[in-house]
């Protein structure tokens, strides 16, 4: 396959970035999206041109660290698909393909395709924990947990933190995976004593943050990777209403 990539480079926080047209040649359709932009560094680094920077890590579809706008989908248009496991046979021959950086104000670019994302760290921070000493592991069966609840905290669990409802939405908004955590505890018995405090903290370290409100639009599930459910955000909300009544 023969490709060309319209690709954002910025030289750091502060400069000017700008759209740069890059050739990719002799791709294999079994080839990751990422493996493909590692050829493409290598011939960038043979002709003595700075390759592009993006950020990976496990390249498992498990850390979220892929954070790809791709012909303006975040992680591409495979649904439940990050860009790790997106493969380029899902692409054609001769496509032209646009890759951006997250946009969002609270998520600045580094450099080229590398955002910060740490404004969701300190959301986690506020009180994405249960703060109990629980001592050792009890057993296994000595505090019953309805199958249902533990599916849903299971479901919500799911969600890798990588970024992409934000990107998608048109507020900015980081609910989709804030309530994803919220829900992870809310589901469950531990999680009960600090559940009213926990979307306070939370939901004031997202505004402080920058991040947006909710206009239920759909975007964020659309493009999870993990397809996190809106479900939760309508249970956050409510809990947030009954932690302040």
């Amino acid at each position: 396959m023969n490709l060309t990539l319209h690709v954002w480079r910025q030289k750091n926080p502060q400069a000017k970035g700008q759209m740069v047209t890059y050739p990719a040649r002799d791709i294999s359709p079994n080839m990751s999206f990422l493996e493909m932009l590692d050829i493409v560094n290598e011939e960038l680094v043979l002709k003595g041109e700075e390759p592009i920077a993006f950020d990976h890590d496990c390249r498992e579809g498990i850390c979220g660290m892929c954070s790809l706008v791709i012909n303006g989908i975040a992680h591409g248009h495979e649904r439940g698909t990050t860009v790790c496991q997106l493969h380029m046979r899902h692409f054609k021959d001769g496509q032209e393909i646009t890759i951006e950086p997250w946009r969002a104000k609270p998520f600045p670019v580094l450099r080229d395709l590398i955002v910060d994302r740490s404004a969701l760290d300190r959301i986690m921070m506020a009180g994405g924990f249960i703060s109990v000493n629980a001592g050792g592991a009890p057993d296994a069966n000595a505090l019953p947990v309805p199958k249902e609840h533990a599916e849903l905290a299971m479901d919500a669990a799911a969600c890798i933190g990588c970024g992409a409802c934000v990107a998608s939405c048109k507020n900015a908004s980081a609910m989709l995976f804030m309530s994803a955590k919220i829900a992870q505890f809310a589901h469950l018995p531990q999680g009960q004593p600090e559940r009213m405090d926990r979307v306070r903290k939370m939901v004031a370290a997202m505004d402080a943050e920058g991040f947006g409100n909710c206009t239920n639009q759909y975007e964020c599930e659309a493009v999870c990777p993990k397809e996190i459910s809106v479900r939760f955000i309508a249970e956050m909300n409510r809990d947030y209403w009954r932690a302040w009544l």
